[in-house]
């Protein structure tokens, strides 16, 4: 039993008032000490959140309470450490970057539990297609699956066209948590696809719940552990560093700032290279020094959980205030 947790979670659902229910999130968090990344946004919730079990339980009681979120479904994760190192909690105008024309509240694939997603895998007519950024599925994928050279959500539509033929099979979408495939799927059926799926809670739970069988490599995540293990059953490593070909999934930011490349560098590349991603990198005067992990965190002065929240109030002032002088 590891002495921290990281849960992972999304819920599409109408927030009426993003702002105030954002500060009231935020709150709770610095008062129970939890890190992480959390979207508030008027089409639902959005959050990785780390603590020890019980501040960890405590949020997901906190979240669940609110009968708008009763339905959410966590994917809690064990940690040998806090996986951030700050609190962040946002509004935004979506949950995930998309600028996909669909609401999954109206319309999306047919969701997926990961034993019957499993039992799908070894029917010929099912296509598997990842729907995320080209540097996650570099580290780690389904076997046999199809994917785009995408960096985000975004550009699904200017790829869509390299499966079109495929119309008439049975698609199965996935990613990390299943966020991205609540509008991938439904964009995939309003342009036609006729029999689409989901993974439902992604990569991070089939590997919780089914072991991980046949997902190749590791997953990436958007916390300081960069990836994580997901099969259990019969692993293998897919990507190659980056300086010498050799097998490996060791994920890393060029230390570089210019350059920030992210990419797989193996540990002995890493020290010879001393984090840089390649020669040019390694003597540039903004390369950054390198401690052994290619993970350099922005230094913030006097930072303080309620930093952020104590900000967007100060914006909030300075907003109400100009319309104020605008209407006098």
């Amino acid at each position: 039993m590891k002495p921290y947790r990281v849960i992972l979670y999304y819920y599409y659902t109408p927030i009426a008032d993003p702002d105030t229910y954002r500060d009231e999130h935020h709150l709770f968090c610095v008062e129970n000490n939890l890190l992480g990344r959390i979207i508030v946004a008027p089409e639902g919730l959005n959050g990785t959140v780390s603590g020890t079990p019980e501040q960890c339980e405590a949020y997901m009681n906190y979240v669940r309470s609110d009968a708008r979120f009763a339905g959410v479904q966590f994917k809690v994760e064990e940690s040998d450490h806090i996986a951030f190192q700050k609190l962040h909690v946002r509004v935004k105008d979506e949950i995930v970057n998309s600028d996909l024309p669909v609401d999954p509240l109206v319309r999306t694939g047919k969701h997926l539990e990961p034993a019957d997603f499993k039992a799908m895998l070894n029917d010929p007519d099912v296509v598997l297609v990842d729907m995320r950024s080209d540097y996650e599925h570099e580290v780690g994928k389904f076997k046999g699956a199809i994917t785009f050279d995408m960096h985000n959500l975004r550009e699904l539509p200017d790829h869509v066209h390299e499966i079109a033929h495929l119309k008439d099979k049975k698609v199965i979408t996935y990613c990390t948590g299943g966020i991205k495939c609540e509008k991938a799927s439904a964009y995939l059926l309003d342009q036609g696809f006729t029999d689409v799926y989901q993974l439902h809670g992604g990569i991070i739970r089939y590997g919780l719940e089914e072991g991980g069988e046949n997902f190749d490599g590791k997953c990436y995540v958007f916390d300081n552990r960069i990836t994580v293990d997901v099969n259990k059953v019969n692993p293998t490593v897919i990507s190659k560093c980056y300086i010498c070909e050799e097998p490996c999934d060791r994920m890393v930011n060029c230390a570089n700032a210019e350059c920030n490349n992210h990419v797989p560098i193996c540990e002995k590349c890493g020290w010879e290279m001393e984090g840089a991603c390649s020669a040019e990198c390694k003597t540039h005067p903004a390369k950054r020094a390198y401690d052994g992990t290619g993970y350099y965190v922005v230094n913030s002065n006097h930072y303080h959980p309620l930093q952020g929240l104590k900000s967007q109030q100060k914006n909030i002032k300075k907003m109400k205030l100009a319309l104020k002088t605008e209407s006098a």
